[in-house]
C-alpha cells in the first residue's frame, strides 16, 4: 500500500479527488468549518437517526452531490485522540475494504491532525487488510485498497509526512513478526527463523551471524542446549546487527525467545489449544520486526537482535525434570519443569548479550500463562531492575498503543527458585508466576541495564480471530527511535 499526503482545508474536502472519502469526525456535532456539502448530507443523517457520533460509529454515502469521491465513509472519533482516531480508522476501512475502492482521502475534521494521527492511520489500515496466505491459497483475495492520502493544509504537510513514514516503517515490522509468527511449527522452524534474518540482512544491510550447535557447545550455553536435545529440528542461535549510529555508540539488544513450537517437553501440555504454541516464538518474531521497521526508519542508532531458537519437544534425548545443566554464566540451574524453557534459552542470550556493552538490553518473551491472567491481552508485562529504562519503555507503549505495565521484582520473590541440588530451579510455585520467571532472568543481568517484557497475552489471539499481532513491534520501535535521539 502506498501512503502520502494530500494538501486540503476541511473546506475543501468536496474537490478531493479519489475513488473514496473516509472523514474521520471528532466532537459531537458536525464541525462548523466542513465543506458544504458534507455538512448538509451529515447533518441530515444525524436528524434522521442514521448517525450518532459515538467512538467507532460509521455513516456510508454514495455519490454525494458536489463530492467529487464516488463514496463517502463517515466515522466518529469522540475526542480526535489518536486513540479514537484508530478505532474510527479502522471501522471506516471495515466498511470499505470489501467495496471496490482503490484510493482513499482521508481527513479529519474537528480536531488538530498531528504526525502521530499519521502514524496511526498507516498501522491501523494496514492491521485492517493484513490477510495470512502462506499455506492457505483459499484465502480471500486481497481487498483493493492500494493507497491512503492523508489530507492536511500544507504547513503541516512535512510533519504528516514524517508521521506516514513511520508508520510505514512499523507497518512492515508487525507484518513480518506476523508472517513469521503465523506460519505452523513445520514450516517456522529455527532454519526458518535463521534464513529470515539472512534475508533482512540482504535487503537492508544487516550483519547476520548464525550460530550453529557446535558454536553454541563451544560457547558453554549448557542451559539452551538443554532444551534443544529433544528435537530433531537444529538449534539456531541468530545474532543480527543494524549499525545506523555512531561505531563508538551503545547498541540496544533486544533478545527474542524463539521456541519455534512448544509440546513442553517431558512436562507435556494439554492438548487442548496446543496448535498455539507455534506463536511461542513471537519474542524472536518481534525482534526480527523491529530490526526491519529500525532499518527501513534509517535511524541513527546501533541495534542487536539476539534469538535463540529451538524446538521444546519430548524424546528420549529430551531433558528430565531433576536434570542439572549449567548455564553459560557458570549458574546451574535444576529442571523442575521442562515447560518452563523459554526462561532457559533467554538466560545464556542475555549472557551472551554481554559482550556488546550494551545502553540496554531488552528480552521479549511469550513466557509465562501466569502473566495472561494477571494482565490479559492488553497490556505486556513489563518488569525491569532501571526505573529510566522502564518509563522509557512504557512511554514508547503509550505512543504507540501498544501498552506494557511494569509489574513488581521485590527481592522475597527470589526465594521461590531456591534449590538443593543447583544455584536455582527453573520455577517457583504458581503464585506469582510471571515475577519469578523474570527474577529467574535477572540473576543474569547483573552487569546489564535489562528490561523484560512478557508477551504471552499480546502477541497473539485465539478464537474466531486466531492469529499474531506483531506485538510489541509497535512499542519496540519506538523505544529504539526515542534512543536514536
Amino acid at each position: 500500500m502506498d501512503f502520502k499526503t494530500q494538501v486540503a482545508a476541511a473546506a475543501g474536502l468536496g474537490a478531493v479527488a479519489a475513488d473514496a472519502l473516509l472523514l474521520v469526525v471528532a466532537g459531537s456535532a458536525v464541525p462548523g468549518d466542513l465543506d458544504k456539502s458534507l455538512a448538509g448530507v451529515l447533518t441530515a443523517a444525524v436528524n434522521a437517526g442514521d448517525f450518532a457520533f459515538k467512538s467507532g460509529s460509521t455513516l456510508y454515502l454514495h455519490r454525494v452531490d458536489g463530492v467529487k469521491a464516488g463514496r463517502v465513509v463517515v466515522a466518529a472519533a469522540a475526542d480526535g485522540s489518536v486513540k479514537a482516531f484508530r478505532k474510527a480508522v479502522a471501522a471506516g476501512v471495515g466498511v470499505l475494504k470489501s467495496g471496490g475502492a482503490r484510493r482513499v482521502a482521508v481527513a479529519l475534521a474537528g480536531a488538530e491532525l498531528t504526525a502521530d494521527h499519521a502514524e496511526a492511520l498507516v498501522t491501523c489500515a494496514s492491521e485492517a487488510l493484513y490477510v495470512y496466505r502462506a499455506t492457505k491459497p483459499s484465502a480471500p483475495a486481497a481487498a483493493k485498497l492500494a493507497s491512503f492520502a492523508l489530507v492536511c493544509s500544507k504547513e503541516q504537510n512535512a510533519a504528516i509526512a514524517a508521521g506516514l513514514r513511520t508508520g510505514e516503517a512499523i507497518a512492515a515490522g508487525v507484518e513480518l513478526a506476523r508472517e513469521c509468527a503465523n506460519r505452523p511449527g513445520n514450516h517456522c522452524t529455527p532454519t526458518y527463523l535463521a534464513n529470515t534474518a539472512r534475508q533482512l540482512g540482504k535487503d537492508h544491510g544487516l550483519k547476520v551471524e548464525v550460530l550453529e550447535r557446535k558454536d553454541v557447545e563451544k560457547l558453554g550455553m549448557g542451559s539452551f542446549l538443554a532444551v534443544a536435545q529433544g528435537s530433531a529440528e537444529p538449534l539456531k542461535f541468530i545474532v543480527a546487527r543494524y549499525n545506523g549510529g555512531a561505531k563508538t555508540a551503545a547498541p540496544v539488544v533486544l533478545v527474542g525467545k524463539g521456541i519455534t513450537f512448544d509440546t513442553g517437553g517431558i512436562s507435556i501440555k494439554p492438548a487442548a489449544e496446543m496448535d498455539e504454541m507455534k506463536f511461542d516464538m513471537g519474542g524472536a518474531a518481534s525482534v526480527l520486526g523491529t530490526l526491519k521497521a529500525v532499518a527501513l526508519a534509517k535511524a541513527r542508532v546501533n541495534l542487536v537482535g539476539i534469538i535463540p531458537a529451538c524446538e521444546n519437544m519430548p524424546s528420549g534425548t529430551a531433558i528430565k525434570p531433576g536434570d542439572v545443566v549449567t548455564s553459560m554464566s557458570g549458574q546451574t540451574i535444576e529442571i523442575l519443569n521442562t515447560d518452563a524453557e523459554g526462561r532457559l534459552i533467554l538466560c545464556d542470550a542475555l549472557t551472551y548479550a554481554e559482550r556488546f556493552k550494551p545502553a540496554a538490553v531488552v528480552d521479549i518473551a511469550t513466557l509465562t500463562g501466569a502473566c495472561v491472567i494477571a494482565l490479559g491481552g492488553v497490556r505486556s508485562g513489563l518488569f525491569s531492575s532501571d526505573d529510566t529504562l522502564a518509563a522509557d519503555l512504557l512511554a514508547a507503549g503509550e505512543k504507540s498503543a501498544d501498552l506494557a505495565w511494569r509489574m513488581p521484582l521485590d527481592e522475597e520473590y527470589d526465594d521461590a527458585l531456591k534449590s538443593s541440588f543447583a544455584d536455582m530451579g527453573n520455577v517457583g510455585g504458581r503464585a506469582g508466576g510471571a515475577i519469578t520467571a523474570a527474577k529467574f532472568l535477572q540473576r543474569f543481568t547483573a552487569k546489564l541495564r535489562w528490561a523484560h517484557l512478557d508477551i504471552a497475552g499480546t502477541a497473539w489471539k485465539s478464537g474466531a480471530a486466531k492469529g499474531a499481532t506483531g506485538r510489541p513491534v509497535p512499542l519496540l520501535t519506538h523505544y529504539v527511535l526515542s534512543q536514536a535521539k
